[in-house]
């Protein structure tokens, strides 16, 4: 297989570190992940990850606490899945570097633009951790800014749903799939796909998100490879 890309940044939720489990961490869900990424790797594509904290706290959606506080808690449970998901790619072999929105200098190191890019240029995989390090602001915009930031080609959006539907096909099963939308039929049908701030800011930025299922993780070496699975936005 010949990958069509040469940098690439994913992104994972965290829901879907989870597995079967629904919180926490499934750690077969996980290996089974970290295997596919290194084959990417492998095939010779510069691979950013940015995670996810829903497994563990979802800081938007909790109505009882501050909700810059809320988010911040939100951004430690990001921490916690890139420090697993570094683990799991390091006992494969692959040289791995966690960068985090806010400074956490025992642990990982902070996100500077210039020293992901080295790394990235040098066959390491980076994980960035804490989404943009600011309240108020999902991990997809995270994903969003750093795609751009590290140049990268297209954002892979690894979720539990296989592609992107006019409505939930989990309450309508007649919900039609997309092969391919643009960025405007999805704001203007308010389609959730990721939020407006993110969806806006790659379609000002030209960057693809290719929207697949994570429960069959190999999607991401057939996304990377041009497959047709899911759906494309552009």
């Amino acid at each position: 297989m010949k990958p069509i890309y040469k940098r690439v940044l994913i992104k994972i939720s965290g829901e879907a570190l989870a597995g079967g489990n629904k919180t926490g961490l499934n750690y077969d869900t996980i290996a089974n992940i970290c295997k596919h990424i290194k084959e990417l790797h492998d095939l010779g594509v510069d691979v950013a990850v940015v995670v996810g904290g829903g497994n563990f706290w979802r800081g938007a959606k909790n109505q009882n606490m501050d909700r810059t506080r809320s988010d911040h808690m939100g951004m430690l449970a990001t921490t916690m899945n890139a420090l697993a998901l570094c683990d799991f790619l390091e006992k494969l072999g692959v040289d791995v570097r966690v960068q985090t929105g806010i400074e956490m200098r025992q642990i990982a190191e902070p996100y500077i633009r210039n020293k992901a890019t080295r790394h990235l240029e040098k066959g390491r995989i980076v994980i960035f951790g804490c989404g943009t390090g600011n309240p108020f602001f999902t991990t997809d915009t995270a994903a969003a800014l750093r795609a751009v930031e590290i140049n990268a080609e297209v954002i892979l959006l690894a979720k539990n749903i296989d592609g992107v539907y006019d409505s939930d096909p989990k309450v309508n099963p007649e919900a039609k799939k997309y092969d391919k939308i643009t960025y405007i039929d999805v704001l203007n049908q308010r389609l959730g796909v990721m939020d407006t701030t993110a969806t806006s800011l790659c379609m000002d930025n030209n960057i693809a998100v290719h929207v697949f299922g994570i429960d069959q993780p190999e999607n991401l070496l057939k996304a990377v490879c041009g497959e047709a699975i899911g759906t494309l936005i552009s």
